[in-house]
């Protein structure tokens, strides 16, 4: 490994990382951040109770967005609201003009303020204008969207990226500076994808042989297969020691052209939002590691923001952004970005089942449950 002068806050923040257990869904949990919303420290709230929050979320290949983001973001809302509030949701299933389309019937639905994960960031600003003029606020979910935006709720990106490209690397040890790496980017449309390559580059550049860079449209498993196999045929099955991929579902469709280009072994191979199926591909060591962003915060204080933005109440909304960001349109957003954690072998016991994501009978299926024994998952 070559003498590159350490990045220390990169260092710092991935140590972090990569020793949390997510303890922060604890404090949750026991009402310590529900504490933010605790009394009225508004002296005039714009609304009640009797709100409705319009949820704009991208797809439904990932599948965090249908199983856990929409029922936490219905749920916070309803205990905030003491069950008056309600939730309007849409899912534009990978579809720019679709979630165009259902951003504009929120409009026209008069919702009183829109959480947007936008498919594309730039594609979405004159939406984003349009309710800004009709009066209603907008957050940003997961992704910076353009446009006069509110406020932003999203994992640390960047983080993201350089938890990715570090474990690989540490991962590959003392072979890693003659190692060949592929990387399998995200889509470029999306704002995350721009960020988490910056982080997993700063951690790789340096360290490894970066042969091969992908873009992958839409953050398509088939796109990311194609690719694959084309980098396999250009660098041989054989020679590539690692892969970075910038998501669960692009890390099966790595691990897929693998298999069928008939390898002995699949090399490490990373991924992010620590999908059931990633983790299982975790537990059996056919996926190095996943990133799991915890969904409880992220969800939950989405909510609190959407809920606090139309209500008025100021200094709760302000302690859940003490954050800010940039995007090419605005300066200084109001932001909040929540840490992630690193999942491998180690350390699913204390992350995913821990915070009660998944249990260890969805994991160890009967395929998985000699895998599961022998990393003591029980």
């Amino acid at each position: 490994m070559n003498a590159r002068p350490p990045h220390t806050l990169a260092v710092r923040r991935i140590a972090i990382a990569l020793a949390a257990s997510a303890s922060a869904l604890s404090l949750a949990a026991c009402g310590v951040v529900d504490g933010l919303g605790g009394g009225d420290s508004s002296a005039s709230p714009k609304k009640g109770d009797d709100i409705t929050v319009g949820l704009l979320l991208p797809d439904k290949d990932t599948a965090r967005f249908q199983k856990f983001d929409y029922p936490l973001i219905k749920k916070e809302v309803a205990t905030l609201t003491d069950n008056k509030g309600k939730v309007a949701y849409a899912n534009a299933e990978a579809s720019p003009e679709r979630q165009s389309q259902q951003f504009q019937k929120m409009i026209d639905d008069q919702v009183d303020v829109i959480l947007v994960d936008a498919l594309d960031a730039k594609g979405i600003a004159p939406d984003v204008q349009k309710a800004k003029d009709a009066g209603i606020p907008v957050i940003a979910y997961d992704r910076l969207a353009e446009g006069p935006i509110d406020a932003y709720v999203s994992h640390d990106n960047e983080l993201v990226g350089e938890v990715q490209g570090r474990s690989l690397v540490e991962g590959l040890g003392s072979k890693a500076a003659t190692s060949k790496v592929v990387m399998m980017n995200g889509d470029p449309a999306d704002p995350n994808t721009g960020l988490v390559k910056k982080g997993a580059l700063d951690e790789l550049e340096g360290e490894v042989k970066i042969v091969k860079k992908y873009d992958t449209d839409k953050w398509s498993p088939e796109v990311a297969k194609a690719n694959m196999k084309k980098a396999i045929a250009a660098v041989g099955l054989n020679n590539i020691a690692a892969v970075y991929s910038a998501s669960d579902g692009l890390a099966d469709g790595v691990i897929d052209a693998f298999k069928e280009a008939g390898a002995s072994r699949i090399p490490p191979v990373t991924g992010q939002d620590a999908n059931l199926d990633a983790v299982q591909r975790v537990v059996s060591g056919e996926q190095f590691m996943t990133v799991y962003k915890p969904f409880l915060l992220e969800a939950t204080n989405a909510a609190k923001m959407a809920v606090f933005k139309v209500q008025g109440r100021d200094i709760e909304f302000d302690a859940l952004t003490q954050d800010s960001v940039d995007s090419p349109t605005n300066e200084d957003i109001p932001a909040q970005l929540v840490a992630v954690v690193a999942l491998t072998k180690s350390n699913i016991e204390e992350t995913v089942i821990q915070d009660n994501v998944y249990t260890v009978k969805q994991i160890c299926t009967p395929e998985y449950a000699a895998d599961c024994a022998a990393i003591g998952l029980k």
